[in-house]
């Protein structure tokens, strides 16, 4: 069964007004390339050549002009898809339902940024007969993510944005999953905040006692945030200088 890549790039940014006034959040730098270069070249280095680009908000088109077939990359094809206002990252993710086509995804935020290649991590995604697996990262403020907690290796449970965490491991914006995911996806309530969770998608593989996980190798960020879009910069600059 093939693997294909889902960059979710929509969303308004409004954490990084005014940059996010006149372009899309995904467009803006990274040190020397545009954000969504990042999320892109990490699926290609994963062996994933079959990618879909969500996205919304005012300046869609400028993700066309500047990725367009996405030659750079090596690609042949980019598909694109739009998403209508806010709903929240799983109601983005429902959006690739078409383009999935029953083979697994490996899904990637657009503002996630990250030193290593997924491919070993992908690869053990292919193996797997069914089910999910999400990428965890050891963090100094748990708090601010979705949060693992485990029992005997396992996956114990998921708790979004925990006052108190169980644990220092965070869930990355990295998720693979199979067909199922969508299903889930019709089955979920909006939350407090009015979006379809991805907390609620992978507790409810965990349910199933279809979730795997891995460790994610060397540094990650979001890009989020002024302070996360300086340290995701940072990062990409000294990598980019041992290079």
């Amino acid at each position: 069964m093939s693997l294909k890549g889902v960059i979710l790039a929509g969303g308004l940014g409004s954490r990084l007004a005014p940059l996010t006034k006149i372009t899309n959040k995904h467009l803006l730098p990274i040190y020397c390339k545009p954000m969504i270069y990042y999320p892109i070249q990490t699926l290609v280095d994963a062996g994933i050549t079959d990618i879909l680009i969500v996205t919304g908000g005012t300046h869609a088109g400028e993700f066309l002009r500047l990725l367009g077939n996405g030659a750079k990359f090596g690609l042949t094809h980019i598909n694109y898809t739009y998403q209508e206002g806010e709903g929240g990252i799983a109601e983005a993710l429902r959006l690739a339902k078409h383009f999935a086509d029953d083979d697994k995804i490996v899904v990637i935020l657009g503002d996630n940024i990250i030193e290593k290649s997924i491919k070993k991590q992908v690869d053990a995604f292919r193996r797997q007969s069914s089910g999910a697996r999400i990428l965890l990262k050891k963090v100094n403020d748990p708090d601010r993510f979705g949060v693992v907690s485990f029992e005997g290796g396992k996956i114990a449970s998921i708790i979004e944005k925990p006052k108190k965490p169980r644990s220092n491991y965070a869930v990355t914006g990295i998720y693979m999953y199979d067909s199922q995911v969508f299903d889930i996806i019709k089955t979920l309530k909006p939350s407090r905040r009015g979006e379809l969770e991805i907390t609620d998608v992978n507790n409810a593989y965990l349910k199933r006692g279809q979730l795997e996980h891995s460790i994610l190798s060397g540094w990650w960020t979001d890009a989020g945030t002024f302070d996360s879009l300086l340290r995701a910069t940072n990062l990409v600059a000294k990598k980019e200088a041992k290079v």
